[in-house]
């Protein structure tokens, strides 16, 4: 709906969709003009945070979506073998782009969205079983979440 509306007031729009899981049909239903939407399915993390940069730093956006956190694979995992172990590679992802985004996006006026998954943590007595992928940069860095 954040999309649309900001199509709606003459706004342009991105949608980096990492999942590969964008559906056109669905968001026209919601009111977005995806021929105007501006989409890209990158193939790593890395790539996919590049791309975002680049557009906000463009200062021609009003909105970017990125669906989602959890999607952004670090280049490292993806070439690496099956059971590789690589433990924090994405939360030093997102924290290195966001300390270099953050700055753009106040300079650009330009709306960040990220869509992130819930996890469950395991082994979780007390407190919330929940929590979300990419570390904890994002949550320090949000304005509303």
């Amino acid at each position: 709906h954040a999309v649309a509306n900001a199509q709606r007031n003459g706004g342009i729009a991105a949608f980096i969709d990492a999942e590969h899981a964008l559906d056109p049909d669905y968001a026209a239903k919601l009111g977005v003009d995806t021929d105007a939407l501006l989409v890209s399915q990158p193939d790593t993390g890395e790539q996919a945070l590049e791309i975002m940069d680049m557009l906000v730093g463009s200062g021609s956006l009003d909105i970017i979506v990125i669906d989602s956190v959890a999607a952004l694979v670090p280049r490292a995992e993806i070439e690496g073998e099956m059971g590789d172990s690589h433990v924090g590679l994405q939360a030093r992802l997102m924290s290195q782009a966001l300390r270099k985004i953050t700055g753009r996006l106040s300079q650009t006026k330009t709306t960040a969205i990220f869509i992130n998954q819930l996890r469950e943590k395991i082994g979780v007595f007390f407190g919330s079983p929940e929590t979300t992928t990419g570390g904890k940069a994002l949550k320090f860095y949000a304005s509303v979440r």
